[in-house]
């Protein structure tokens, strides 16, 4: 329960100001997303004098589960709760003291890997009494280290040489952890063989049964499993738009694992060599975007707003993002770093069918130092690379 020792380097992450506005205007903050995706640095950073407490710690649960009051009148706030969904039973009590003094501001800090039960959690005991944000791995518009191969995890950027021991240890501790509070998975060997299937689905409409077949399990287990995965925030389900348009359209999501590199090491990609010759490429690549539209939402602390289109005629586009003003951005991805005008004809089939609809046409690539970061390539339609696009979410909301 020391002080955070301010020495140490932080790397700023755009959640920052929003978590700093977030304690001005609200009695608690919870921080959520994957381990290790930097929520404990974050919170420390920002309220070095607030006292931590490890929730981990099988003595402090102890002693909590014994007499909560007690453990709750020993602290002085603020009070940084890392991992609340290890004593959940710490809201009601928390919430009794935030009514006590309602104009007192900041003065509970909670973070949580797991979200949606500490969610129901939160929405039962501190409803309209905290703020509720989602820290997710680095973008590449917070650290230049992130990238498809690497990903964003704080630790892998540190210490990009030791990326697989990190993902091995991360996958241990993940499966040891998160996955065994969650559900009773008997069998950790199949769930491993789990995840790497997912990892080569990644990009792809989601069909539980050609994900239940190989793995010799029911569809109720392996929703059940991709249910313990959205939860701990490793995959992204993008579901698909709709509107009424007409058309008999696909109606599953399309899932992505959340970190791309990550999902290169479930895929046994190990240098960039080899991942330029994957076949997965195109897919990961389609998943690195997906990753940093939503961490580009999140990190302002707006909601997740990401679709993409599929109709049963084989028209489909990437991703569709609602913007403000009532804009509809349509976005392709390709990995290479030569966007031709007929890749464009997804999108341009789409407009036309979304009729009166304002909408902005974007092909996002590769970066090419040869190429310029934004030109257009058909009528109406730019190609800008992907650190440009990423400016632009953020510039334009």
């Amino acid at each position: 329960m020391l002080p955070y020792n301010t020495q140490m380097r932080y790397v700023p992450r755009n959640l920052d100001k929003v978590v700093q506005q977030a304690a001005r205007h609200f009695p608690a903050v919870v921080v959520t997303g994957p381990r290790r995706s930097g929520k404990t640095t974050l919170l420390r950073q920002l309220f070095p004098k607030a006292q931590y407490v490890l929730l981990e710690d099988p003595d402090i649960q102890g002693r909590i589960r014994n007499d909560p009051r007690t453990f709750l009148e020993e602290l002085r706030p603020p009070v940084l709760f890392d991992e609340i969904q290890n004593a959940p039973e710490l809201l009601s009590y928390v919430r009794t003291l935030i009514d006590a003094v309602p104009r007192r501001m900041g003065r509970w800090l909670f973070t949580g890997s797991q979200e949606s039960p500490l969610m129901q959690g939160i929405t039962e005991s501190m409803a309209g009494r905290a703020a509720i944000l989602q820290l997710l791995p680095f973008s590449i518009v917070e650290s230049a280290k992130a990238n498809m191969l690497h990903g964003g995890f704080p630790e892998v950027l540190a210490r990009p040489k030791s990326r697989a021991l990190w993902f091995a240890s991360y996958l241990q501790t993940y499966l040891e952890r998160d996955v065994r509070a969650i559900t009773n998975v008997r069998d950790l060997v199949t769930f491993r063989r789990f995840l790497a299937l997912v990892a080569s689905r990644h990009g792809q409409i989601l069909n539980k049964t050609d994900l239940a077949a190989p793995l010799g399990v029911s569809v109720p287990t392996i929703s059940e499993w991709l249910h313990v995965l959205e939860i701990t925030s490793q995959v992204i389900l993008v579901p698909p738009y709709f509107e009424n348009l007409g058309k008999r359209l696909i109606k599953s999501p399309k899932i992505y694992w959340g970190d791309p590199g990550f999902a290169c090491y479930l895929l046994g990609i190990a240098s960039e060599t080899e991942l330029q010759r994957s076949p997965f490429l195109g897919q990961l690549f389609e998943g690195f975007v997906a990753a940093e539209i939503l961490k580009s939402q999140v990190n302002r602390g707006a909601r997740k707003e990401l679709y993409y289109f599929r109709d049963q005629q084989g028209l489909e586009v990437d991703f569709l993002i609602p913007r403000p003003n009532a804009e509809l951005w349509l976005i392709e991805c390709k990995a290479g770093k030569t966007v031709r005008p007929a890749m464009v004809a997804p999108l341009l089939a789409l407009r036309r069918t979304l009729e009166n609809r304002s909408t902005r046409m974007i092909v996002v690539h590769g970066k090419s130092r040869l190429a310029q970061v934004t030109r257009a390539v058909a009528s109406g339609v730019e190609a800008l690379d992907l650190a440009r696009f990423v400016s632009e979410l953020i510039r334009d909301h």
